[in-house]
């Protein structure tokens, strides 16, 4: 059992978490950065490289898209590096599950022949993504030709710069598919090491509008987990099977349609939620560590996690104002206005907006939706100071 650890950042509680069960932690000049001040048990890259050759289902966990690039260089040809090969480039996975889906649309173009491609024969609406993508970076819905005119000019390499390595985020090559109908939830689950699917949380992605494609607002709820842990429980299984999954968290996100059928989007492999956000969460809402459930292969018991739990949504907030800001001048951010918007506040992770591009996240509990919808609404100005 080792975690892989790596930059942007990496929670208190992931640090409190891998000290006090003496995880071993691979030791990279990035882990070492990070967990300073940690009592950790570190292992060498060398040796945690044999460690994982010779047992290819040896659980790991990376906290960051970032650390992929080491599996990539030091398990070249194994079971990991292919799996994350095939889900974080989206036609990959797509062309993998095809014949589950054999009437979705999706189509591989270079970023190059955007500017003239025929979109003629496309079904309306569609999205545009990068192949391999994260933070909804480069995304768009096409609804009509106008639309289409109009995110051409915001496809070109100079607005598509990014702060993340190509195996992160690659946006020379981009996939269009089909915009799939429904609510979109994000799933944190891992496959045992008999393949099945572990659920850790079901959140709600909540949008502004039909258009938003934004990253702003995911919730947990008593109500959705009672209704889709055993429907997603299947559809997971279903594609565990698939890809012949074992030892394997993933944080995958779903559109399920008022029939109930259920379409994958995209999934991160290797983790659950980018910044030590949903894993986190659970812990805020429900008090069980998904961290210490995946290495110790523990089955949540949601009928007693989820008592008293009633009516309330469990929410991850990103603290991003979305009007333009002048760079490199010092903004203040009135943490302390969250607490006179929500009911609870749970969590507040500070950061900083120079170096991040946003203030950081909250997480809060609240029984009042009209609350997370106002957020939703609000272009955050109220909260600079």
């Amino acid at each position: 059992m080792m975690f892989l650890i790596d930059y942007p950042f990496v929670s208190s509680f992931l640090k409190e978490t891998l000290a006090s069960n003496n995880y071993q932690v691979i030791k990279t000049k990035e882990a070492a950065a990070l967990l300073d001040g940690y009592n950790i048990n570190w292992i060498s890259s060398e040796k945690a490289k044999i460690l994982l050759e010779k047992n290819p289902t040896e659980k790991l966990y990376t906290n960051s898209e970032n650390s992929i690039d080491w599996v990539f260089k030091n398990l070249p040809n194994s079971d990991k590096a292919n799996w994350i090969k095939n889900f974080k480039d989206k036609f990959a996975f797509r062309e993998i599950i095809k014949d589950i889906y054999p009437d979705f649309f999706f189509k591989k173009v270079l970023l190059s022949d955007i500017e003239t491609m025929d979109i003629s024969d496309f079904p309306f609406p569609f999205v545009v993504k990068p192949t391999i993508g994260f933070f909804s970076l480069g995304v768009h819905i096409i609804y009509n030709k106008k639309d289409w005119n109009t995110v051409k000019k915001e496809l070109t390499p100079a607005k598509l710069k990014h702060q993340y390595p190509d195996n992160v985020i690659d946006t020379t090559t981009f996939i269009i598919e089909e915009y799939i109908q429904g609510k979109e939830y994000a799933i944190d689950c891992y496959f045992n090491e008999r393949g099945e699917a572990v659920i850790q949380n079901i959140l709600l992605h909540k949008f502004a509008s039909e258009t938003d494609v934004s990253d702003r607002v995911y919730y947990s709820s008593k109500k959705i987990i009672e209704q889709y842990h055993k429907p997603l429980t299947l559809f997971l299984n279903d594609i565990g099977k698939k890809m012949q999954l074992k030892n394997f968290p993933i944080h995958i996100e779903v559109r399920i349609d008022e029939r109930g059928k259920i379409i994958p989007i995209e999934v991160n492999p290797m983790r659950f939620g980018g910044w030590c956000t949903t894993a986190d969460l659970t812990w805020f809402s429900y008090d069980f560590n998904p961290y210490k459930n995946y290495m110790e292969d523990t089955i949540p018991d949601w009928n007693l996690l989820l008592k008293n739990k009633d009516g309330y949504k469990f929410a991850i907030l990103i603290l991003e104002v979305l009007t333009e800001l002048t760079p490199n001048k010092k903004y203040h951010f009135n943490y302390n206005k969250l607490h006179e918007k929500f009911e609870k506040v749970m969590h507040i992770r500070k950061l900083d907006y120079n170096k991040y591009g946003f203030f950081g996240f909250a997480f809060v509990a609240t029984k009042n939706e009209v609350e997370i919808d106002a957020f939703l609404q609000s272009d955050m100005e109220e909260y600079l100071c």
